[in-house]
């Protein structure tokens, strides 16, 4: 074989592998969003799906009509870096906390990835979106400090709070204690004490079903998609009181939701119980209550009863051992436990 026919060879490979390269970068295009959805929770897709949402309502403002944009990679095609920076100011100006935001960011930096390798969103626009930032810690300050200025509010119902409402003690107990004598009364002293005995997350009360609760053992079995394992957990003795109360109630099978939604026989949903507790904790006098507070407060008061990091970790689902101290109130005396020797 003489050079010249060796050349040929090595072009006509070439240009097959350049082929078959190009078929697997179309078939990879075609289930890149299938295969991105796959690897996330359930959790983490309902949450990226409520972003996408935001994200176009505020292009709905803008005057551009987008829809399914978390299912169709292909409604990504017209995203540019000035609109991501938009999204940013809008939601400053809606009033979102900036940790929010960031999030929010987040979920639409990692779709307009997916739209890049889809096809959809044109390299070097995928390139710019890149360069938009979130709001560090101390810039977050910044800008919070900023809106007060201005009486900017930056509290928002259907979004992360800037900080966490503060539950005392007494507030609590009237929580768990003062619902009425009526099954949906039963009901709310069950899921506030679940939330403030137990520092349950939302979504995990959302998907417990009548057999999660063994009240001979005194116990609740659920299944924690953030750590990915089932976990039994003791009931403190209000929500033992509270869940017999609620289950004598109660007539469906084992298998069906432990706490229906507004339509019969539905598992009730995370806003429905979002909406619940802030109508309860507004009969009390704490404004925009939330469940997410409920689990500040259940932290808070393990940390200050003496309950180590481990076990508090373990029990409340942590992957890391610094959450536990994230969620813990600070005290309003600063060195209220240091213990030194006299």
């Amino acid at each position: 074989m003489n050079t010249q026919q060796g050349l040929t060879i090595i072009n006509q490979d070439r240009r097959g592998l350049d082929m078959i390269g190009a078929a697997a970068n179309h078939a990879a295009a075609q289930s890149v969003l299938a295969d991105y959805q796959a690897r996330k929770a359930q959790e983490t897709l309902r949450r990226q799906a409520a972003d996408i949402r935001l994200f176009e309502t505020y292009l709905a403002q803008a005057g551009l009509l987008v829809s399914d944009m978390a299912s169709d990679l292909a409604s990504w095609s017209g995203v540019t870096w000035g609109l991501v920076e938009g999204f940013i100011r809008w939601q400053l100006k809606e009033g979102y906390a900036t940790g929010s935001i960031n999030v929010h960011l987040a979920t639409i930096k990692s779709y307009c990835e997916l739209a890049s390798k889809h096809g959809s969103l044109a390299p070097a626009a995928y390139s710019l979106v890149k360069t938009v930032k979130g709001y560090r810690a101390s810039e977050g300050r910044n800008v919070d400090d900023s809106r007060k200025q201005v009486k900017l509010e930056t509290r928002r119902p259907d979004a992360k709070k800037a900080e966490p409402v503060s539950i005392s003690l007494e507030q609590a107990r009237r929580l768990k204690s003062e619902q009425p004598a009526t099954k949906k009364g039963r009901r709310d002293a069950l899921l506030m004490c679940l939330l403030l005995d137990l520092g349950l997350r939302c979504g995990e009360i959302s998907d417990l079903n009548v057999s999660s609760i063994d009240l001979q053992a005194g116990t609740l079995t659920f299944y924690r998609h953030k750590v990915h394992k089932w976990q039994t957990l003791n009931l403190e003795r209000d929500a033992l009181l509270a869940a017999r109360a609620y289950l004598a109630d109660c007539n469906q099978g084992q298998d069906k939701p432990l706490f229906s939604g507004p339509c019969s026989g539905k598992r009730i949903c995370e806003r429905t119980i979002n909406a619940r507790i802030g109508v309860l904790g507004k009969k009390i006098g704490l404004d925009n209550l939330s469940p997410h507070d409920c689990r500040h407060y259940w932290a808070t008061n393990a940390v200050r009863t003496g309950t180590d990091t481990k076990s508090l970790q373990d029990a409340g689902g942590w992957s890391s051992p610094a959450m536990p101290l994230m969620y813990a109130e600070s005290s309003k005396i600063a060195n209220s436990g240091v213990k030194l020797t006299v």
